[in-house]
């Protein structure tokens, strides 16, 4: 059961009606209005929706057929006679927000959210409770006037964002959609949209189970059907999972083997594949096979290479991309190209994110600016970089800058990292900088944590409209394995470079990544300089809270501090469970019972 996200306005509706009217007029906004309903207003008016959107006078056609859409369609099915009489209406979104699947009794919901719109994204529609639900990964929902849109403001909505079958990413959203009524929050049919989230998430894990299975089969049938005491190259993949044999890791590089998982995501959507062109200047051809469902649906590809001649495959030959612009996930793509966007213009651009997403880095990029900055210098107190028109200050060095900035010269960019970490002089300067001179181009990296004070809170409010939250690790998993290739050091002449096997992939892919990439950077640096092994790096090379993998159940905090020491014992021991048991002065069969209490 996921928590539910919505605003305490659903309590005071007439009044918000009052306030919406007063903002789409332009009036100052009476006290009370929560401060997410007007900020979602904000990023309306920002994005240029009408408040009178109308409806497309023609239908547009629904996206093509997906595993999602597969995996939901009889479930959802089945769960539309629950609507029954109440005006209700079920809506399947995919992870961009795009209509895969509507039903139910629309009588008097004509401009329900997802009847008429193919997408129900905030630079399409406005604030809706898809679109919420997607961003928080909870169960969101959305009443009446808390819509920007004239047509929806006597509409009640409640989404659940659909997980992935290892509930990392976030697939689409479950809505149920009712005419607004007296009860207003929670929604009348909060505990429908949960179940059938949960049942659709359910079915895609049963068809991923399978799916796994068949790749497995078909990898099996390959690496057996080649010359008797030959040893296979053979290499099976859909896109996420990867089976390499020996043979083949010895033939592969890291461009091939990203090409190869391109090929395979392209046989899933039933393009073509050119197995000439995936391998032409590797050194090495391949014979490439769709592995297919019992219903015909493409799944993944099986490989099977063989060198030509004598060469030895060669290394790619451009460079790799910065860390900072790594990633092919909706999520990241979307934030980075959003900020991308924002910063052709020359007004301010907030990029908020947790700590170790790539915030600094991906701001540096922005501007062209080199790498993290060392120590500070002679050169002041802001530790500037460079010799260009753009310079950097980092309030975790100096937590000041209040004269520096008030100082600043007009007309020369300013780059401001952490800004959590201004002290309130610094804050002021700021605000004073972006009121008396908001032609200046300003950048800021803004980590959230603690409760930011007013000055502070006045700033981030000031840029929220040109602001781009980078997703964390845990919610791009798919990128982790492009990641890993651009974090590891290049290797020694001569030496392989650093592959995982699939249990390695699948444990690092789980783990939820609390430092976001700085620690997935940090880990796989550690791996690369300390391992003393040859061939793929294994699962139980990883560290212990990377091996161990989530706890299959919700901890409370006690149990999430147990678990840490324990696993942090077990790393100082080198995961002997007796001297591990004794350091933590409980008996071995307590750390035995207690390590298996977290997998049930």
């Amino acid at each position: 059961m996921t928590t539910t996200e919505h605003t305490s306005a659903a309590t005071a509706l007439p009044s918000l009606y009052d306030a919406r009217e007063r903002f789409l007029t332009g009036r100052p906004l009476p006290d009370g209005v929560p401060e997410e309903v007007a900020a979602a207003w904000r990023r309306a008016r920002f994005f240029g929706v009408p408040h009178d959107l109308e409806e497309p006078a023609v239908r547009p056609p629904r996206p093509v057929e997906s595993a999602l859409l597969g995996a939901a369609r009889p479930v959802l099915d089945r769960i539309v006679p629950a609507l029954g009489a109440d005006r209700s209406l079920l809506v399947l979104t995919d992870e961009r927000l795009r209509v895969l699947w509507t039903a139910g009794n629309a009588s008097g919901l004509d401009s329900c959210p997802a009847l008429s719109d193919p997408v129900l994204s905030e630079p399409e529609v406005g604030n809706n409770s898809a679109a919420l639900a997607l961003r928080t990964r909870r169960r969101a929902e959305m009443h009446g006037p808390e819509h920007f849109l004239d047509r929806w403001q006597d509409v009640s909505a409640v989404s659940v964002p659909v997980l992935d079958p290892k509930g990392a990413q976030v697939l689409g959203t479950v809505t149920v959609a009712a005419r607004l009524s007296a009860t207003r929050s929670p929604h009348p049919q909060a505990a429908l949209a949960e179940a059938a989230a949960v049942a659709v998430e359910t079915e895609l894990r049963t068809r991923a189970g399978r799916a796994e299975r068949v790749l497995l089969d078909a990898y099996l049938r390959a690496a057996a059907g080649t010359v008797c005491g030959a040893d296979p190259a053979v290499v099976a993949l859909d896109g996420r999972n990867r089976l390499v044999s020996d043979a083949a890791q010895r033939l592969l590089t890291p461009g091939v083997l990203e090409a190869l998982d391109r090929a395979a995501v392209s046989a899933r959507r039933g393009d073509a594949v050119d197995a000439a062109a995936v391998t032409e200047g590797t050194g090495c051809a391949a014979r490439i096979t769709p592995v297919r469902l019992d219903d015909g649906t493409v799944l993944g590809i099986v490989a099977a290479l063989e060198r030509l001649g004598d060469s030895p495959p060669s290394a790619p030959a451009s460079p790799r991309s910065p860390v900072a612009l790594t990633g092919s996930s909706v999520p990241w793509r979307h934030a980075v190209a959003r900020a991308v966007e924002l910063a052709r213009s020359p007004e301010p651009l907030l990029l908020t994110g947790e700590r170790g997403t790539g915030k600094s880095a991906l701001a540096r990029e922005l501007l062209g600016l080199p790498g993290p900055p060392g120590p500070l210098g002679p050169s002041g107190p802001l530790g500037l970089l460079g010799e260009g028109a753009v310079r950097a200050a980092d309030a975790a060095r100096d937590p000041g800058l209040d004269e520096a900035l008030v100082a600043w010269p007009a007309g020369r960019p300013l780059l401001l990292l952490h800004a959590e970490r201004l002290a309130q002089p610094g804050v002021a300067a700021l605000n004073s900088l972006l009121d008396t001179r908001p032609d200046t181009r300003v950048l800021v990296t803004y980590t959230p944590g603690a409760q930011a004070g007013p000055c502070l809170q006045r700033l981030l409010d000031k840029l929220s409209a040109r602001s781009v939250t980078l997703p964390p690790l845990r919610e791009r998993p798919e990128d982790i394995r492009e990641l890993l290739s651009v974090l590891a050091p290049r290797p020694v002449p001569g030496q392989p470079p650093l592959t995982w096997t699939l249990d390695a992939l699948r444990a690092l892919e789980l783990y939820s990544w609390p430092g976001n990439v700085t620690e997935l950077a940090h880990v796989v640096r550690a791996l690369a300089e300390q391992r003393r092994m040859s061939g793929p790096v294994r699962r139980a090379e990883l560290p212990d809270p990377v091996r161990e993998g989530p706890a299959a159940r919700p901890l409370s905090p006690m149990e999430h501090a147990e678990r840490a020491a324990i696993l942090e014992a077990l790393r100082r021991h080198g995961g002997n469970k007796a001297r591990a048991a004794a350091a933590l002065g409980i008996g071995r069969a307590t750390l035995y019972r207690k390590l298996r209490g977290y997998r049930e």
